[in-house]
């Protein structure tokens, strides 16, 4: 998925050959809102057709991308046979155009249509179904909104968009995952444990927080990596044995724009040969910071900023944390010698961020102005996998108690993870800063979703906003399933 923004032009004569995923050409005029269009497609897999989901924009390709002060007026249609409904996350809409169903308004059913409309956050963000089989089916696409800064910037716009995929259905597959009798919960894209809402869908200890002091062993943090062994892992609906080739300049400037759009999978982003800087997470400016390897947990996005040092092609590849699998895609000048990549590494990527040393290494841009807290709030994250259950506070979704703040208030709230598994925990509604980690204080990077490690503690500082139920969850897929889930009730 590409779209140059070049002034030098070098794409021009390339571009019929550039990938149908691409990003679609931005509107800069609109008339009447922008379709969206919720179906399913056929892709291919390894040499195997199958028939996934997928959210198509005006023009047919995936997703959506807005000019510098262009709205989000969308009208967004269910073209599937089940209903759904879609959550623009990184976006803050009104509650009611938030796209959880039922909270407050129903999924959308068959042929049915409703429009959106708001201003949107600039960055790299992204779109789903808020149904957790839906999004193990792939019904979600990039939503890319441009800053004045990315008009401006001599470079081409790279989407990496990252998927795990299984040949089996999504109903089969979060079956095995969280145990066949959990399905029955599950009509309409319900979730187990949550009958108020059908239809929604080298490390060293760090520092610990209370109760937490003196943990350095590693491996007991470690904990399970991965629920499932999926049979594919995409980049833009292809693996490697036919990646997607973007045509690029020799020695120009690249934005890559990763979204892990994955429903259960940490990835690791690397540039190989080439350096980068990591430029913005989440959708929101970062101090850069320079590497090779970035970290992505799940629902998280990457904005990584490289420059071409040559003119040969440059893997740029998605590892499996703790495992052998990759994904990627190729940055190749014309006529570049293009080598075959196995979707198998040497060795086994590491697991993703244990010690924080990633989050830790970020400062926002423009970070928000700083004040003492007015209220101060912790949710526990529990759980098991035998049984498969995951909790915030020790209660699933239906059992959930609120969080509850006031309108205005500067809330520091910290996720305690006292279980085994890492969970990327996200908050609707609300842009917030990172503040602390495992008990040490930071003016951290600004974010929607922030990854928790085992046995760790994270502090995000945030303004409640709008008067109304958002909901705080994790958003690897299976765990929200199985009720890790709750709102921030702001009153």
């Amino acid at each position: 998925m590409t779209i140059s923004l070049s002034r030098r032009g070098f794409l021009a004569a390339t571009a019929a050959s550039a990938a149908a995923f691409r990003l679609p050409a931005p509107a800069w005029a609109q008339a009447a809102p922008l379709s969206l269009t919720a179906r399913t497609r056929t892709i291919e897999v390894d040499g195997r057709a199958a028939t996934v989901m997928g959210l198509t924009g005006p023009d047919g390709r995936p997703g959506l991308v807005l000019d510098p002060g262009q709205r989000f007026a969308v009208r967004l249609t269910n073209g599937l046979d089940q209903p759904t409904l879609i959550h623009w996350h990184g976006q803050i809409p009104p509650n009611a155009q938030d796209g959880v169903p039922d909270l407050p308004m129903p999924a959308l059913m068959p042929g049915e249509s409703r429009d959106y409309d708001f201003a949107p956050l600039p960055g790299t963000h992204w779109m789903h179904s808020h149904i957790p089989v839906q999004e193990l089916g792939m019904l979600a696409a990039p939503l890319i909104v441009r800053s004045p800064g990315d008009v401006a910037a001599d470079r081409q716009e790279v989407v990496m968009f990252l998927h795990d995929f299984a040949f089996e259905t999504p109903a089969e597959v979060m079956a095995e995952i969280t145990g066949a009798g959990m399905m029955t919960a599950m009509d309409h894209g319900g979730m187990a444990g949550m009958g108020g809402m059908s239809g929604m869908g080298g490390m060293e200890g760090a520092p610990g927080m209370e109760g937490m002091e003196g943990m350095t062993d590693m491996g007991a943090m470690m904990g399970d990596l991965n629920d499932y062994d999926f049979d594919a892992y995409l980049t833009n609906d292809r693996t490697l044995s036919d990646p997607e080739i973007v045509p690029v300049e020799p020695r120009g400037r690249v934005l890559l724009r990763v979204v892990n759009a994955a429903a259960a999978t940490t990835f690791w982003i690397e540039t190989g040969a080439v350096a980068a800087r990591l430029v913005a997470v989440d959708g929101h400016p970062v101090r850069p910071v320079p590497g090779r390897r970035f970290g992505a947990a799940m629902a998280q996005r990457l904005d990584i900023e490289i420059d071409l040092p040559d003119g040969a092609a440059h893997p740029i590849l998605a590892l499996r944390e703790g495992a052998r699998e990759r994904t990627g895609l190729i940055l190749a000048p014309r006529g570049a010698a293009i080598d075959r990549i196995a979707g198998l590494a040497p060795t086994a990527a590491p697991a993703f961020d244990l010690d924080l040393a990633q989050e830790h290494a970020l400062a926002a841009a423009a970070p928000p102005a700083q004040k003492a807290a007015d209220v101060k709030l912790m949710a526990m994250l529990g759980g098991q996998m035998d049984p498969y259950v995951w909790t915030i506070d020790g209660r699933t979704f239906e059992q959930r108690v609120p969080l509850q703040v006031r309108s205005g208030e500067r809330v520091e709230l910290t996720f305690h993870n006292m279980s085994a598994m890492g969970h990327p925990m996200h908050l609707h509604g609300h842009v917030f800063q990172i503040v602390a980690v495992n008990g040490m204080r930071m003016s951290g990077a600004l974010r929607d979703t922030v990854y928790v490690p085992p046995r760790a503690g994270v502090t995000v500082a945030f303004d409640a906003g709008e008067a109304a139920g958002w909901m705080l969850h994790c958003h690897q897929m299976p765990h929200l399933a199985a009720g890790m889930a709750t709102q921030l009730r702001v009153l």
